[in-house]
């Protein structure tokens, strides 16, 4: 039996299982997928006693860096980010891999119709933010500002950022009444943190894209919606970065993306409180 899992430290709230499992029923596959705490200390014993059966892992915090360490090849988006999420075993005995958190969101911005755009706000300075800053440039995005809790800590978003030839500004919080006037607007931060400038950031831009998914709707997505503006979520980046996993996995294409939505946002009713 072939054999795949998701990885990290927290692991127990990860929605890879649903969605994974979902779309190999509907590919009519006899696979496993699990979930496995590991932390970073840990991958490299982990990844070295896996046996011939287990074809892919999805990698989540804090294991996408240390995961590039691990590969004999990386692909090149997961090379310029610095982070891979998608581990592949290939027929050889080697290792790859992969980063399908940026084409997961340009395709989630796809799905709405969105596939251009000439200017963003991005609220956030992690990983995200540092594939968010990717995925933009290939929609089209010429200009950035990044918009973080301390500006110090901003310099490998502006080296990723020159690397795409993005010219990006970066502020910070006490500066928010100043921004506005954007074409996009992605909140990479988790949820509650830019609740204090909900009301303004639903604004800026619109289209918001917060990558929040539980608890759902955010601040920032009730204030959006108030006034109208579009919105998608963290559910819309998880299900497409998923798919793309499944079907490197797999070798199946495409996925049953319907089936890995459904599945997930089944997964999340069943945490909501009684």
């Amino acid at each position: 039996m072939t054999r795949c899992a998701v990885l990290g430290s927290p692991i127990a709230h990860s929605l890879s299982p649903a969605m994974h499992r979902a779309a190999y029923a509907a590919l009519g596959l006899d696979w496993t997928y699990d979930a496995f705490e590991v932390e970073e200390a840990a991958l490299p014993a982990f990844v070295a006693s896996l046996g011939p059966d287990v074809r892919g892992l999805s990698l989540t915090m804090p294991l996408k860096r240390i995961a590039l360490d691990l590969a004999d090849t990386v692909d090149p988006v997961a090379e310029l980010i610095g982070a891979a999420n998608t581990m592949l075993f290939e027929p050889d005995g080697s290792r790859s891999v992969h980063n399908t958190d940026v084409p997961g969101l340009v395709n989630a911005f796809a799905e709405q119709g969105i596939t251009a755009a000439e200017t963003a706000v991005v609220l956030g300075g992690g990983a995200t933010a540092a594939s968010t800053l990717a995925a933009l440039r290939g929609m089209g995005v010429s200009e950035v500002t990044v918009v973080v809790r301390d500006v110090a800590k901003a310099e490998r978003l502006r080296d990723l950022a020159a690397e795409l030839g993005l010219r990006t500004s970066v502020a910070d919080f006490s500066q928010v009444e100043q921004i506005g006037g954007f074409d996009l607007c992605v909140s990479t931060l988790p949820g509650g943190a830019v609740d204090p400038w909900a009301e303004h950031f639903a604004g800026v831009a619109p289209v918001v894209f917060d990558v929040a998914y539980h608890p759902w709707p955010t601040r920032l997505a009730i204030a959006a919606h108030r006034i109208g503006t579009e919105l998608l979520n963290g559910l819309d980046l998880l299900v497409h970065q998923a798919t793309l996993q499944v079907e490197m996995m797999t070798g199946r294409s495409p996925a049953p993306l319907a089936a890995m939505r459904t599945a997930a946002r089944e997964e999340l009713g069943d945490r909501e409180p009684a």
